[in-house]
């Protein structure tokens, strides 16, 4: 068969401004990363508590690789369970709040087996529509009926649940914080129409988990929900500065997962030393609330300065999109702020919907004031804090 379509679709995603390249970081993440030997200002990064160049993280690394080796050499079922893949797992349900909690090598592991291991034929899954590509794909692979409701639209979710009791088994899944738009969802009331129309709710808390709650134990402990969410999902490798996903929920919700979910079943278990940095990023969020605290105080800066330029702005977590709408405008404004030493890429679709490419901001608890005024100067200059179709938009 032949192969050339795939040179016909790179040009055709090329002419649309859609084709997808990325720059290599030279040396460890941080507010400053090097570039083809030039440091760079990035506001791109996922790990919002600077934790992953934190020297006690890559201390426990080190100390693990030498008391356990590297690899894991098989599967957790096989012989791929080892102490620090328990410790951690207990670590994350007293972190958390629930009874257990079982590995998954990555995020979207973790939500793909999750969603088809509850459900599949027969089942339906309710999903909020921006909600992550690996919650889109599980729904997808399922095998459930899946039905989406408008972004947030909690009336219309109720009203997909109460069409539903056809099916033998409901679900509904969200994002608590939204990836591309840094908004949170209304989990008090999601949480209250899922126990009413008795539909299990599994929340993905991987973007809140260090970020939000006065212990940094993410959104659902935000709003008081500890114990009423069914499946808590989370990731280690945004705030905690490690790799890796989790759920979190009851013990026989964990050991069904240990026989169901095929991501866990059949993958080699993480590397001992990913189970020792998560541990140890774990504890710096429990121990240090300061991580938090400078984090908070930067997204304040960043609000602020903001607001100079802006008559309305919301802005609700690290996350701050500005939306300039086509691709191709979005792509020059990244070119032009690489230009001026400040990486942050353009987010084009498929990852969000046509017509709303951006930039993500992301911020960290280790970027300072000047870095932001440097920001919001470099993002005058370059005539996007003019441009009417620039809008931050979260909340």
């Amino acid at each position: 068969m032949s192969t050339d379509f795939i040179l016909d679709e790179l040009r055709e995603l090329k002419a649309l401004n859609l084709l997808r390249e990325y720059k290599t970081i030279e040396g460890a993440q941080g507010p400053y990363v090097y570039i083809n030997g030039k440091s760079y200002l990035s506001f791109c990064s996922n790990d919002y508590l600077g934790l992953a160049n934190h020297p006690k993280i890559k201390q426990a690394a080190i100390d693990s690789i030498h008391q356990y080796g590297w690899g894991a050499g098989a599967s957790r079922l096989v012989s791929g369970t080892m102490t620090l893949h328990q410790e951690l797992e207990k670590k994350i349900a007293e972190f958390k709040g629930t009874e257990a909690a079982l590995l998954f090598p990555t995020g979207y592991m973790a939500n793909l087996g999750a969603l088809c291991a509850f459900v599949s034929k027969g089942d339906i899954v309710v999903g909020d529509k921006l909600n992550h590509a690996s919650i889109i794909d599980g729904c997808r692979l399922s095998g459930a009926t899946f039905r989406i409701y408008p972004h947030k639209d909690v009336s219309q979710l109720e009203s997909l649940l109460q069409r539903s009791s056809g099916y033998r088994r409901k679900l509904v899944v969200t994002d608590s914080v939204f990836s591309m738009d840094g908004d949170t969802a209304p989990l008090t009331e999601i949480a209250g129409i899922a126990k009413k129309y008795d539909a299990i709710l599994m929340v993905d808390d991987a973007h809140a988990t260090g970020v939000f709650g006065k212990q940094g134990k993410g959104l659902i402990e935000h709003y008081s929900l500890e114990g009423k969410i069914d499946i808590v999902m989370g990731s280690f490798s945004k705030a905690i500065g490690s790799v890796g996903g989790f759920i979190a929920g009851s013990k026989p919700l964990i050991d069904f997962l240990k026989n169901k979910a095929r991501p866990f079943i059949y993958t080699t278990a993480l590397p001992p030393a990913v189970c020792a940095a998560s541990l140890t990023g774990l504890t710096l969020i429990q121990e240090d609330a300061s991580l938090i605290n400078r984090l908070w105080k930067n997204i304040a800066c960043l609000k602020s300065q903001l607001s100079k330029f802006m008559n309305t702005i919301t802005i609700g977590s690290p996350i701050v999109p500005i939306i300039l709408g086509s691709a191709e405008e979005t792509l020059s404004a990244s070119q032009k702020l690489y230009h001026y030493g400040i990486q942050i890429p353009a987010i084009r679709p498929p990852t969000v919907p046509p017509d709303t490419s951006r930039l993500r901001i992301s911020l960290m608890a280790t970027h300072n004031e000047y870095d932001i005024k440097r920001l919001t100067e470099t993002l005058q200059l370059i005539g996007l804090l003019k441009c009417e179709q620039a809008r931050a938009t979260s909340g």
